[in-house]
């Protein structure tokens, strides 16, 4: 069956939201086997030790830009109308979010995607963080958060189309974004190397990617053959983190999408990784201190994945392999910052 029968047989909306589903369930299970995490990869960095999850997380990094812009030289994959290059876009919202979400991922041990796939597998302060997350983040986009939000993002804006492609700012072909993803990618393999990394971390770390790729492809291809407007986008949390808040909080009847099926294929497919490895495992916070922590930072995660227009993964991985500009500027924000609190926190009596 192919996709437009798909559509044909259970509508369009069911469609977006079975792929979802299928691609977050195979991100939560990669994800969660890898130990796929952009804290671990910031924290390692920082400490001088260029070990495995950094090596895991440049392979996915590497193999999501270098798999996406394939597919564009294929002709297969179209990301001209994807939000993160189409419209107008904020500097400000990409600095001042990213480096909000950087702090925040510190404090609450994980970015948003990891604190979903912690909570698949038992961790009850991943699945509090990742509802005060949620919250925020709804607050942050039409609730009491939004004129600050909206205020930060005025600061500096910049204009949709061919202002946000770094490819076109430096007059570089989709070729050479496959070559500067391949160099990525071949990073991430030196260091699996040096780290002595199995078979298995290398090809889950690559398959994490993959699924950044994947989406991007299934998106476009829905949207190019379905009657309504489908926008075309890939594997982010803080937007679909708060829409699942308001699906669960809403009445029935809501119509269904890609990231209704992502948020709950991610939680079941990071299950299914614990399960698999045995490590599935109920754990709380150990004490008051350690909860305001994990809490402060899961807020300061949720208004700034709203301010630079994605998290982690959305504006780091998948903004990225379209060289969006503001997913790029996102993305080292969130590294200086992250690598900024790592260091307070490390400090003695912190």
């Amino acid at each position: 069956m192919n996709l437009l029968t798909l559509m044909e047989t259970v509508g369009e909306n069911q469609t977006l939201a079975l792929g979802g589903l299928l691609i977050g369930l195979c991100f939560g299970y990669l994800a969660q086997r890898s130990r796929f995490c952009l804290r671990s990869a910031v924290i390692e960095t920082c400490h001088g030790q260029l070990g495995g999850k950094l090596a895991v997380w440049l392979l996915a990094f590497g193999a999501a830009v270098s798999l996406t812009q394939l597919f564009i030289l294929a002709g297969v994959l179209d990301v001209g109308s994807a939000r993160q290059l189409a419209t107008r876009g904020t500097v400000s919202g990409a600095l001042v979010g990213g480096a909000l979400f950087g702090c925040g991922m510190i404090l609450a041990r994980g970015c948003a995607s990891r604190l979903l796939i912690l909570a698949g597998t038992g961790n009850l302060r991943a699945l509090l963080s990742g509802l005060v997350f949620a919250v925020v983040a709804q607050a942050s986009l039409g609730g009491m958060l939004a004129p600050l939000r909206l205020a930060i993002s005025d600061w500096w804006t910049i204009d949709g189309g061919n202002a946000r492609d770094l490819l076109l700012w430096f007059h570089a072909s989709h070729g050479a974004g496959l070559a500067f993803g391949l160099a990525w990618l071949i990073g991430g393999l030196a260091f699996a190397w040096r780290a002595r990394l199995g078979p298995w971390p290398v090809l889950a770390g690559l398959a994490c990617g993959a699924m950044v790729a994947c989406a991007w492809l299934f998106n476009y291809q829905v949207s190019a053959q379905a009657f309504e407007l489908v926008p075309v986008k890939s594997l982010s949390f803080t937007g679909p983190a708060a829409d699942m808040l308001m699906l669960v909080l809403s009445p029935p009847g809501k119509p269904w999408n890609f990231d209704v099926g992502l948020v709950p294929g991610v939680a079941l497919g990071a299950f299914l990784g614990g399960l698999r490895g045995r490590e599935l495992k109920l754990e709380g916070f150990k004490d008051g201190l350690s909860m305001r922590r994990y809490l402060i930072g899961a807020a300061c995660m949720g208004l700034g994945g709203m301010l630079a227009g994605g998290c982690a993964v959305g504006a780091g991985v998948s903004g990225a392999a379209v060289f969006a500009l503001t997913a790029w500027l996102t993305l080292f924000a969130i590294w200086g910052a992250a690598a900024a609190t790592d260091a307070l926190m490390d400090r003695p009596g912190v």
